[in-house]
């Protein structure tokens, strides 16, 4: 089986969870027999185009050319079985689901945010969750509140992206819904159910936990949508030290908050930012980890680094955490009453739960598990079109 995998890539300096899935998911592959032939932009090469390609790169969301005339010809050479897309945003264009299909191959796309209907991609707005343009046929809310890299002029541009390219998303032949709630966004939107599978992201397997440690772990980007304003809230219900400690790794807009947290009380301390082995040894030191986000986020890698180190999860109502989470951890609503009122009951509770956490990685999100789902959806893809001439 030949597939190949269209990506473009986010910039290197924004860490990015989708780059480092497609990468993996290329390796697994591999390994598994499959022949992968990766068409890759990065948007860190947007710097370094010629004028001609700049002054061509508002349009290219709506239609990239060099992107589809390299694609045609590497359709022309490879004739692959599939083409698997991840992200089209901005120098692919979603216009490669056409292309493919004039060639005759079919489509799997992995659907990472709500980018068929959000211009931002996260339903998230201003602090709060918000879905103005669902069922709207041109984003104009994006528009008037610049949701597109705060400005007017791209979020119009996006906007005029989603509407034309309608067409071109309800044409795809498969679609890969990370959880149930994308597929529930997904069928919203209009795709029947039975082009859509549920297959989450996978992680690595870093071996047997080590034994449990003490307290929570909050492990993510120090921002509104993730929840950690909302995690301090709770946990300033409860007097110092009363639950073991709090450890807060990551970086971003509130980390001041963090940092005055850490200075206030003995009970939270501020990792800061963390390389692998410090994630590794932050998660063997902890009993509970925390994913508060306050949006319906899609897949937060931060459950499944829990399961598969065996630590129980204590998160929001919201987005893909409750399917992530499932029966190893505890699922509340996305307040500071309800998440501290759960936050003794995790810490009593996280030595019974650790092995479902184990178990619930080794069964669901274990990449073994994954890629033979994943080469199974491919192997499902009959070619509807003529074939690749």
């Amino acid at each position: 089986m030949k597939v190949v995998v269209a990506h473009n890539r986010y910039r290197e300096a924004q860490p990015s969870g989708e780059n480092i899935i497609v990468d993996q998911e290329i390796g697994q592959l591999a390994a598994a027999g499959v022949t992968v032939v990766p068409f890759l932009r990065s948007s860190d090469a947007i710097a370094n185009l010629p004028l001609a390609g700049k002054a061509l790169l508002p349009i290219s969301p709506i239609y990239a050319p060099s992107a589809q005339r390299d694609l045609a010809e590497l359709l022309r050479l490879e004739r692959p079985d599939v083409l698997h897309l991840h992200n089209p945003y901005p120098l692919l264009s979603p216009w490669v689901v056409r292309t493919a299909h004039k060639f005759g191959v079919p489509v799997v796309q992995t659907v990472h945010n709500y980018r068929q209907v959000c211009s931002s991609g996260l339903y998230f707005r201003d602090g709060g969750i918000c879905k103005d343009c669902r069922g709207r046929f041109v984003g104009v809310p994006a528009v008037v509140h610049k949701c597109y890299r705060g400005s007017r002029v791209q979020s119009a541009l996006m906007a005029t992206t989603l509407a034309v390219h309608r067409p071109t998303w309800r044409s795809v032949d498969r679609y890969i819904a990370l959880t149930e709630g994308i597929a529930e966004h997904l069928h919203d939107y209009g795709i029947p159910a039975d082009r859509i599978v549920v297959k989450p992201n996978g992680i690595p397997d870093p071996g047997a936990p080590a034994p449990l440690g003490d307290g929570f772990l909050f492990l993510g980007r120090l921002s509104p949508e993730k929840g950690v304003g909302l995690l301090l809230d709770a946990w300033q219900r409860h007097t110092d030290g009363s639950l073991g400690t709090l450890r807060i790794a990551g970086d971003g807009e509130l980390r001041p908050l963090v940092e005055a947290a850490a200075a206030a009380r003995t009970d939270v301390e501020f990792l800061g930012p963390l390389d692998r082995d410090g994630v590794r040894a932050a998660l063997r030191s902890t009993a509970v980890v925390m994913a508060t986000s306050t949006w319906h986020d899609v897949l937060p890698t931060v459950v499944l680094e829990a399961l598969s180190s065996g630590r129980p999860v204590l998160g929001t109502a919201l987005g893909g955490i409750p399917y992530l989470v499932g029966d190893a951890g505890w699922v509340v609503p996305a307040e500071a009453g309800a998440l501290a009122s759960a936050l003794p009951a995790a810490r009593d509770g996280a030595a019974t739960l650790a092995p479902m956490a184990r178990s619930r990685y080794e069964r669901t999100f274990h990449p073994d598990v994954l890629v033979r789902r994943l080469i199974e959806v491919y192997a499902d893809m009959r070619p509807a079109r003529a074939e690749i001439r």
